[in-house]
């Protein structure tokens, strides 16, 4: 689904997602509110969502979606390279965000990345956003420390390298494990941290100043 106040910027969009075979667009909205309603009508596996939206912005909307009984992935579309509103949708369920002039071929893969459950995340943007809002926060980090604290040294080193942006094959090349192994430590590390997603996972590691 494609969630734009832009018609042109949702045409484009459709345009270039229906080059992919694999892909189908099965509904567009024009804000958050039609989102929702679009939603709850298809089955949506991936939403890409504009921040800055009438009635109901981006933001909201992510949360809205992601609280769905059959959530999409979200991919947060931004013009801004450091707008506080995408780390909003970050924290509000995101899979990620791309800036609006990402290279198309990335695009696709973004889409193709969160569908399979991993994050995709700008590479300029993204550290520079996380850095700014998180990485100096005293407070954040001794908290996110003390979360961390409860994984194991393996889980770690999984989640140092989810951190990187690294895929669950990427992990299992780098430390010489079977990917239903990288898999099953992902889940058990959201489940202990207690979120959602690898973003939010990434986000708390970034903040705890865990590094390799």
């Amino acid at each position: 689904m494609i969630v734009d106040d832009d018609a042109l910027v949702r045409l484009g969009l459709a345009d270039l997602l229906e080059t992919d075979p694999d892909i189908d667009v099965v509904a567009q909205a024009a804000d958050g509110l039609q989102a929702i309603e679009l939603a709850g009508a298809h089955r949506v596996d991936v939403a890409l969502v504009d921040v800055r939206m009438p009635r109901m912005d981006g933001i909201t909307a992510t949360a809205r979606l992601r609280a769905l009984p059959h959530p999409p992935r979200v991919i947060t579309l931004t013009t801004f390279d450091l707008d506080e509103y995408v780390y909003n949708a970050l924290a509000a369920g995101a899979d990620g965000f791309l800036l609006k002039d990402t290279d198309p071929a990335e695009i696709l893969r973004a889409v193709h990345l969160v569908a399979a459950g991993s994050a995709m995340l700008h590479p300029s943007a993204a550290r520079r956003l996380i850095d700014r809002y998180h990485a100096t926060n005293q407070p954040h980090a001794t908290a996110a420390q003390a979360r961390l604290d409860k994984l194991t040294p393996r889980e770690r080193d999984v989640l140092v390298l989810l951190a990187e942006g690294a895929t669950n094959a990427d992990i299992a090349t780098r430390l010489t494990m079977r990917e239903s192994t990288v898999k099953a430590h992902v889940s058990r590390i959201l489940t202990t941290l207690e979120v959602t997603n690898r973003v939010q996972a990434a986000l708390l590691a970034r903040d705890a100043g865990l590094n390799s």
